[in-house]
């Protein structure tokens, strides 16, 4: 496959409406938790876009696992508990969930879908990707309160599932890798809001643009 502002963080959680103010000196504590789930998704989702849209070879596959397991998965869940902390509904959301997307998504390519019959493994994929599809469709919706950084790497992000989705089902790669490449583009943006996030905590003022309302 393929897998969420105030001016100063344009990340998954930053464009959200403001949240409750948490318990003073509470919320001062915590580091912004969004450029590392925004990082953690770009970098897995490129690593595996790179082999849906047939630039590096299937063979060599297998070498997402470890990312998706350690980075993309544990470090995104991470992230999404530390928005809970700091009371961001759609931060957490997101990275939660597409944490666990990549903790499923190894667990399906080492475990699952090698015992898969042959002429049905293409439907129980595009089912696993259909049901991700579907999730990312809403929060795309919910993305719309975010900046326009962020509603851009939804809206991406939502049209790398459907393409992954429809070429699953219907066993065709061509459709399969144009969500490849959809899927590096969405990387490429999500890396972005992370660059931008990042250097704004280390300057102190925003050197990256993101149209943040």
């Amino acid at each position: 496959m393929a897998i969420d502002v105030d001016t100063a963080r344009p990340v998954v959680p930053a464009a959200t409406p403001a949240p409750t103010p948490a318990p003073a000196g509470e919320a001062a504590s915590l580091a912004d938790p969004g450029p590392l789930g925004l990082a953690a998704f770009a970098l897995t989702t490129f690593i595996l876009s790179t082999f849906n849209a047939g630039i590096l070879p299937k063979t060599v596959e297998a070498v997402v696992l470890p990312v998706a397991l350690f980075y993309g998965g544990f470090a995104q869940l991470l992230a999404g508990m530390w928005e809970f902390k700091k009371n961001n509904t759609f931060g957490a959301l997101a990275f939660t969930s597409y944490g666990a997307f990549w903790l499923s998504f190894a667990a399906l390519v080492k475990f699952v879908a090698p015992g898969l019959p042959a002429a049905d493994a293409e439907k129980g994929i595009g089912v696993f990707l259909l049901a991700w599809t579907i999730f990312t469709l809403y929060m795309t919706l919910a993305a719309l309160r975010t900046s326009p950084v962020l509603i851009l790497v939804f809206v991406t992000l939502s049209i790398t599932f459907v393409l992954l989705t429809v070429g699953a089902f219907a066993g065709n790669s061509t459709i399969s890798q144009a969500g490849g490449w959809f899927g590096l583009l969405t990387a490429f943006e999500a890396w972005y809001a992370s660059a931008a996030g990042v250097t704004a905590a280390t300057f102190k003022r925003s050197i990256l643009p993101t149209g943040s309302r």
